[in-house]
């Protein structure tokens, strides 16, 4: 676990190159995380070894309980038959002891087993344990590596936006400004010459009318012309 601690808590000198190169420590806890999950493949394997040499240590100790019992139960049917005389006495304590010997022998199987029983449950539950860590930890640092992952993209992210915003030459946008200003008021002048320019012509129409009064020439021309139509002659 100290490789991913190493990781996790880069010091404060290696924390900037860290963040320039972010891709790195994401492909180290990737690695990790796979040598995490080889480990706890293996440590499953073991487990499965161990468990199978537990129960078969637990199978032995059953086998010679039953005949620890069995040769007990013999010796003592030995001894009553001999008593009966259904057997010689002589032979009957022999084939009892040997009975009992035998019992005696699997007495001791069992207490091998019962030991190297009591070892394998002892190392049975340490490696469950070191498997349900292995298993919290592939967890835990998938959670981390998906965290990582998210800062990373939220990271590149403002990065580039922030270098957008830092390419950007506020001089030159001013500058671009202030002609574009300039433009708009060359045109707003060139607007009111133009506007003046009409306005001065049709007030030298207005006078030239005026000067002459074409309205009032036409009006006696045109009373003339009706007169004569008539007949009428207002000379005297």
């Amino acid at each position: 676990m100290n490789f991913f601690r190493r990781i996790f808590k880069i010091g404060e000198a290696e924390a900037n190159s860290a963040i320039d190169k972010m891709e790195d420590p994401i492909k180290m806890t990737e690695q990790g995380i796979r040598d995490m999950k080889t480990d706890l493949e293996k440590s499953l394997e073991a487990l499965a070894q161990v468990k199978a040499l537990a129960i078969r240590a637990k199978n032995d100790i059953e086998e010679f309980t039953a005949k620890s019992e069995d040769y007990q139960q013999k010796a003592m049917l030995i001894l009553k038959k001999a008593q009966k005389g259904d057997l010689d006495y002589t032979e009957g304590d022999r084939l009892a002891k040997e009975a009992l010997i035998k019992k005696e022998e699997a007495q001791q199987q069992k207490k091998r087993c019962k030991e190297e029983s009591d070892k394998l449950n002892t190392s049975v539950a340490q490696l469950e344990t070191n498997v349900q860590e292995i298993k919290q930890n592939i967890s835990k640092w998938e959670n981390e590596l998906k965290t990582l992952k998210a800062r990373v993209k939220v990271s590149a992210a403002t990065k580039n936006v922030n270098k957008q915003m830092a390419e950007i030459d506020s001089s030159s946008t001013v500058s671009m400004l202030e002609r574009m200003k300039d433009k708009v008021t060359q045109e707003e002048a060139l607007a009111e010459a133009y506007g003046e320019i009409a306005n001065t012509s049709k007030s030298i129409d207005e006078e030239l009318d005026k000067a002459i009064d074409v309205t009032q020439e036409n009006a006696e021309d045109d009373l003339a012309k009706l007169k004569k139509q008539l007949g009428i002659n207002n000379k005297k």
